[in-house]
């Protein structure tokens, strides 16, 4: 007799080990779905147990090596079909207890990941030769937080990590990590060309060809215009939110990611906007407290997406040890 952790994070059972196969050939569990023996402690993945190898089409689970991401437990059609429901505490606490866990792991590969872009950053504020570093960060930061997403999801699956798989993303999929990077956050800064030319017409012009001063009524005009506009912007930032960690995890086009975490998004939106919002919280504590204290919550704030996302596209995840 077996128990199992179902899709929404409960525990079942017991179940006969017929009944699980019955399961898996109606495709309830999978690969993932995590399990144990009614008289054992440890929870482990369905692929784990030799008698059902056969049930699964496989006959024994192959190793991830380091350089490589997992393959996906399932077909990215049966992926799309299913629900899922996201446990907003259980994402934070899940990535507060991985980051303490694995401080010492996850410490120098966010240290990797900032000293790049802070790097760029600085070079871009050099004169004349500064925009060319701008621009290459603007090339280079979807392959870094590609590799990132990719590190965090290899420790919350308890494979090998090092630090170095930061630079996953510029090893095999470069070009549609960029592409998955630019094109959402292209579209969504679409939104707020409306708001840019009200502002134009209502306050730059008449200070630069009139000369008039600014009156408030003009100012609380253009600033309820830019927030109007930036309904859309943050609808459709969420939307794509899981474009990098598909394209890197899922070995995905950028395109079909796009697609792929639009639609599941959008079947509990709020969950997944509300996620979002904390995790942003998290990050203004982080920088209130002299920004030192970003070194812990963009970890945390990355590490509850990657719950979320293994919760939504991978199905039930261990917590962390």
């Amino acid at each position: 007799m077996y128990k199992i952790i179902g899709a929404d994070q409960k525990e079942y059972g017991p179940i006969s080990s017929e009944q699980i196969r019955l399961w898996i050939t109606e495709g309830r569990l999978n690969a993932r779905t995590l399990v144990r023996p009614e008289v054992g402690t440890e929870w482990q993945p369905l692929s784990a147990f030799t008698e059902f190898a056969g049930a699964l089409g496989v006959s024994t689970p192959p190793p991830f090596s380091s350089g490589t991401p997992p393959p996906p437990s399932a077909p990215i059609e049966e992926v799309l079909a299913r629900d899922y429901n996201l446990d907003l505490g259980g994402c934070i606490s899940n990535a507060w207890n991985l980051l303490t866990s694995n401080f010492g792991l996850i410490l120098p590969a966010i240290l990797i990941y900032f000293g790049i872009e802070v790097g760029i950053g600085l070079l871009g504020m050099i004169p004349f030769i500064g925009p060319l570093f701008s621009l290459a960060n603007v090339v280079v930061v979807g392959a870094l937080e590609g590799g990132l997403f990719y590190f965090l999801l290899k420790v919350i699956r308890r494979q090998p990590a090092s630090a170095g798989d930061v630079f996953e993303g510029f090893r095999g999929c470069f070009g549609q990590l960029f592409l998955g990077k630019i094109l959402p956050g292209l579209l969504a800064s679409l939104c707020l060309i409306p708001a840019a030319i009200i502002a134009a017409l209502v306050i730059l012009i008449p200070m630069l060809v009139r000369h008039k001063e600014v009156a408030p009524v003009q100012i609380v005009i253009v600033v309820g215009v830019c927030l109007l506009f930036l309904i859309p912007t943050m609808v459709l930032q969420t939307n794509w939110i899981f474009t990098l960690p598909l394209i890197i995890d899922k070995k995905m086009n950028f395109w079909p990611a796009m697609q792929a975490s639009w639609k599941m998004v959008t079947k509990h939106w709020w969950q997944v906007f509300a996620l979002v919002i904390l995790v942003g919280v998290i990050n203004i504590v982080g920088m209130a407290l002299c920004c030192v204290g970003l070194l812990f919550t963009i970890p945390v704030g990355l590490g509850a997406l990657m719950y979320a996302y293994e919760t939504i596209f991978s199905g039930p995840v261990q917590p962390p040890r």
